[in-house]
């Protein structure tokens, strides 16, 4: 466990890696579902807090799971054993989101009890790992331990949320602290010499899976949006536009993700690693909140909604706009420098997004506001097939990236 090639060609992810995946696929399934019920309720607050939460955990483990296998991944039988138990873990973490979610609902405590267990598991998995890795690696073993250290100090902390019994404001107060410590491991670990192996092209390939498995909650919440309006009204022209929305804005979102060029610019400015991984927790959540959305949508439809048409449009277009933003954020980060044309498109952005709030309000069909909603995404597309892609080139070769995505 020396470390991999950063130059390394052709690096994919691996079948472990994609069998790891599909344990996030469950536990963001979990997640989207509480917190769509939640906000069909009306439990705003308690919904968000929840959310936000759950999705922490889950995009944390996954992230820091990645980033490491990106590095040392031996495939050898320790590793695999290992890898096998960081899945329970995230398994037991989904398990507990119901519970979790129920509590803020009907309590004064917080009861993150199984959650953060499972958590925990994952990532004392980790700690091994990276003690392995100090170990094997000397040149780089002052990372490695940086790593243990900050791991270990924050799950003493979490271990407390587990055996004991905080208030809300309490829990939430502490749950800052341990997660700040979470994130500033990796910081102060990749400024030792010169950082970790991991690959460039790898790591943009494996969060690019991250993000199909979270659009996988749009599809998720079309089925639930579709089965909603067929039950209701049978196999109307309401069924065709429920569909051609949900399919058409989970399309759309996937195609201005991909616009990323992340490998490239990663592979040559390493240093921006941490303002793309972090940022990727953001647009990740709000993906999967879109899907939840539109799971919200499906209530509405199916009358066993307590909120209005205006805030059911508002759970879908909200998380698609902190998509949109988040990924021109992180383009702008990236690339080192601000388009003037972004403000143009996410000013046209807006307005598609007024139309749908202002169609809800007018008591337009929700099949029809929803259809709207699918031209958000479709104002960037269209945009980058036109123009962007030689604004992109320009971009990289400023950066003195050569563009390999260039047609």
């Amino acid at each position: 466990m020396s470390g991999r090639d950063v130059h390394e060609l052709n690096r994919v992810a691996t079948p472990l890696e994609l069998l790891f995946d599909l344990t996030f696929v469950i536990a963001f399934g979990i997640g989207a579902s509480q917190f769509a019920h939640a906000i069909a309720e009306a439990h705003f607050a308690t919904g968000l807090l929840g959310f936000g939460f759950a999705s922490f955990a889950i995009c944390w483990a996954w992230i820091n799971f990645s980033w490491f296998a990106s590095a040392y991944d031996t495939d050898d039988w320790i590793y695999r054993l290992t890898t096998m138990v960081q899945m329970v873990g995230v398994l037991i973490l989904a398990l507990g989101l119901p519970q979790m979610f129920a509590s803020l609902e009907n309590d004064d405590h917080l009861n993150n009890r199984i959650m953060v267990l499972g958590y925990v598991i994952m990532r004392v998995a980790m700690v091994f790992q990276w003690l392995r890795a100090a170990k094997q690696d000397p040149a780089r073993r002052k990372i490695c331990l940086t790593y243990v250290k900050a791991i270990t100090l924050a799950q003493f902390g979490w271990t407390i949320l587990i055996f004991l019994d905080f208030s809300v404001p309490v829990t939430l107060a502490l749950a800052t602290v341990f997660i700040l410590v979470e994130m500033a491991g990796p910081y102060l670990a990749e400024r030792i010499g010169g950082g970790t192996p991991w690959h460039a092209h790898h790591i943009a390939e494996r969060y690019s899976l991250f993000a199909i498995i979270a659009l996988g909650e749009g599809v998720v919440g079309t089925v639930a949006a579709l089965s909603a309006v067929i039950e209701s009204q049978g196999w109307t022209m309401d069924v065709a536009l429920v569909g051609l929305a949900g399919i058409g804005l989970t399309f759309g979102m996937w195609w201005v993700y991909f616009m990323l060029p992340a490998g490239e610019v990663l592979h040559v400015h390493r240093r921006r690693s941490f303002g793309y991984g972090y940022g990727q927790m953001i647009t990740i959540t709000a993906i999967v909140a879109t899907g939840a959305g539109l799971h919200v949508a499906a209530y509405f439809i199916e009358h066993k909604s307590k909120i209005g048409a205006l805030a059911t449009v508002l759970s879908v277009v909200i998380p698609v706009g902190i998509f949109l933003v988040s990924l021109y954020a992180t383009y702008s980060y990236l690339i080192a420098e601000f388009d003037r044309v972004h403000i143009w498109l996410l000013s046209c952005t807006t307005v598609v997004v007024a139309a749908a709030i202002a169609a809800s309000i007018f008591g337009v069909p929700m099949p029809l506001c929803l259809i709207i909603i699918v031209f958000a995404p479709a104002v960037t597309i269209i945009s980058y097939e036109v123009i962007g892609h030689q604004h992109q080139a320009e971009a990289l070769a400023r950066n003195g990236i050569e563009n390999s995505s260039d047609r």
